[in-house]
């Protein structure tokens, strides 16, 4: 069955209006996805009838609320695309910020060792040895499936050489000397009940705990054991409070709080020493 590139566009903004705040651009990404085509393709060639297969499973998978990055193995992160799969959380806008700020805080030519638990789908590593190219860079995770989309997304981009993987529970075996220490942790508590597209992403690096911190408080106390340099975690949007009065006493240099681009409290940057 074949029809027209723009009834292709009506119909699956019209499955997808419940799901998606921009249904007409979702349904435009995944018949890009399905055609093999760029979006100047798609929206100058409305009149073009296509093959309705495999665009029609795309979209009901969609309306069921599966992401669409994992409905195309892509993500954009860094203005860069990123392959992603069930087993990894899905690159956010939000964690760019964290990139940000941390490399605020560092020199371009330094040679110091980051160490990233939670190492996904290798975004935050990959970006952080792109714009630091003397760093060293070790990153780990507990999930064997995270662990494997950030080897395909580190060969991807030539990193291989640059980004040593490590399976393991945080920092358990590490033995190196950390300078930096980076992480997306999960931090969501676990009476929460997430929107039904989160149920599709990896439940182990999203909820953190009972109260939802307590994986933060571990990589703080880590930072301190191991005479870290920088701590630069991401944070739920009501733990600034929870997270200063843990440090509260405690001999560091300085604390920085960040928001996110809704105004959110999002993330920190601790400096030890």
């Amino acid at each position: 069955m074949s029809r027209s590139i723009d009834e292709c566009l009506e119909w699956g903004a019209s499955q997808l209006r419940e799901i998606a705040e921009r249904p007409r651009r979702e349904a435009e990404i995944l018949l890009q996805h399905a055609l093999g085509k760029d979006q100047l393709y798609v929206i100058t060639h409305l009149d073009e009838m296509v093959e309705i297969e495999p665009y029609e499973s795309y979209i009901i998978r969609r309306a069921e609320g599966e992401p669409v990055e994992y409905i195309t193995q892509k993500a954009s992160f860094f203005s860069q695309d990123f392959y992603t799969a069930p087993g990894a959380l899905i690159p956010r806008p939000e964690t760019e910020i964290l990139i940000e700020q941390l490399l605020e805080s560092v020199d371009i030519n330094s040679t110091e060792q980051i160490v990233e638990v939670g190492v996904g789908s290798g975004i935050i590593s990959i970006v952080l040895a792109q714009h630091l190219p003397q760093a060293k860079i070790l990153a780990t995770d507990i999930s064997d499936n995270a662990i494997e989309v950030a080897k395909v997304n580190i060969d991807a981009k030539g990193m291989s050489e640059r980004i040593e993987l490590m399976h393991t529970d945080l920092l358990a075996g590490v033995d190196v000397g950390i300078d930096i220490l980076v992480s997306n942790p999960p931090y969501i508590a676990d009476d929460i009940v997430l929107e039904k597209p989160l149920g599709y992403e990896p439940q182990n690096a999203l909820y953190g705990g009972k109260v939802g911190d307590e994986i933060l408080r571990r990589l703080i106390e880590e930072a301190f054991e191991r005479k870290v340099r920088i701590l630069a975690c991401e944070m739920g949007y009501d733990q600034k409070d929870k997270i200063a009065d843990y440090l509260d006493g405690r001999d560091y240099s300085a604390l920085k709080f960040y928001k996110d681009y809704e105004g959110h409290d999002r993330g920190f940057i601790l400096m030890l020493r």
